[in-house]
């Protein structure tokens, strides 16, 4: 069984208000790529992981008159992808869905939210986020796709779709403002890691086998503004102190090396210092009862893993389609 995560930059742009691909030369929200080029690319990305089920990030918008699930489906008949059915939770107003593309064939996928520990994804989280003794109410932009899978070995999953909020201080005019912005998402974001760090407990202590997938735009070491508050938001996920722990191998090594090479997920320009930057921004997170399965972790990077780098057309491909890069995670289950 494989299983990925995939955030795919702007992917709603691909298709027009009937969810139909608009694979032509004019341009993508991605530079200096056009449509036709990141969409071709994004297939021969997909076709490369070959997957069972890949949870998209940034997935297309769902509205009154868009269908995120349509224009998925429709991407996957199009390139002839064994993936060609989607489900879609909580729908949001961001146009940057959650979604599963997965194979009927392997799996049986519901949407299946739940108040386990804390209130639904979709609904408000109490929580003192500033420090002033009021609780302040914490909602998700994108709300976590909560899903009961079934192999087709019989084995039941539980697997939560996670985007979680930027740290970036989009908006910010000077220096002061970007600071007071930076720590103000850092904030939201620290606060939705421990809502969805109560839902990972409460399953765990169920005993269920757990996946928690996607970008959680931050990471051990990431910024200087996690002095400030002494942890990540993937610290608080994967679990702290004496409680059951869920695991990511390029988690903990990050944790273990803060000053050494660690994988990266994504790449982006930065504009200022007009040099790229890489980072580790998406994770598979996996429960104890699925570590046992010995399962095998991948990321699709067009220059860290040599099969990708030595596929001219995929290492390419990859660089076209998104500023991030899908991770596998391979089991039998």
């Amino acid at each position: 069984m494989r299983i990925a995560t995939y955030n795919v930059e702007w992917f709603t742009e691909l298709f027009d208000d009937s969810d139909q691909l608009i694979a032509d030369g004019g341009w993508s929200r991605r530079h200096n790529v056009t449509r036709a080029q990141q969409t071709e690319a994004l297939g021969t990305v997909f076709q490369a992981m070959d997957a069972d089920a890949v949870m998209v990030i940034e997935a297309p918008d769902h509205s009154p008159h868009r269908s995120t699930v349509r224009a998925l489906e429709g991407f996957a008949a199009r390139f002839g992808l064994r993936i060609r059915d989607a489900v879609l939770g909580f729908s949001n107003d961001t146009q940057q869905e959650i979604a599963l593309l997965y194979d009927r064939d392997t799996l049986s996928v519901r949407h299946a939210p739940s108040n386990l520990g804390a209130v639904r994804f979709d609904q408000a989280f109490e929580l003192d986020v500033d420090v002033d003794a009021r609780p302040d109410p914490i909602r998700w932009s994108k709300p976590p796709l909560e899903l009961e899978v079934t192999t087709r070995a019989g084995r039941m999953l539980r697997m939560i779709g996670v985007h979680a909020k930027s740290k970036a201080p989009h908006g910010a005019r000077s220096d002061a403002q970007a600071k007071r912005i930076s720590i103000e998402n850092r904030r939201k974001q620290l606060a939705q890691c421990i809502w969805l760090r109560r839902r990972v407990e409460a399953h765990l202590q169920a005993g269920d086998d757990l996946i928690v997938l996607g970008d959680f735009n931050d990471g051990p070491g990431l910024d200087e503004y996690e002095k400030l508050f002494g942890r990540s938001g993937v610290e608080i996920v994967l679990g702290e102190g004496n409680g059951p722990k869920l695991y990511d191998p390029h988690a903990s090594q990050a944790l273990q090396r803060r000053l050494g090479a660690v994988p990266t997920t994504a790449r982006f320009y930065n504009r200022e210092t007009k040099r790229y930057l890489s980072t580790l921004l998406d994770y598979i997170m996996i429960s104890d009862g699925l570590r046992a399965e010995e399962g095998t972790w991948r990321i699709f990077h067009p220059f860290d893993d040599p099969a990708c780098y030595t596929d001219m057309q995929l290492r390419e491909a990859l660089l076209t389609a998104s500023d991030h890069f899908p991770v596998v995670y391979e089991a039998a289950l």
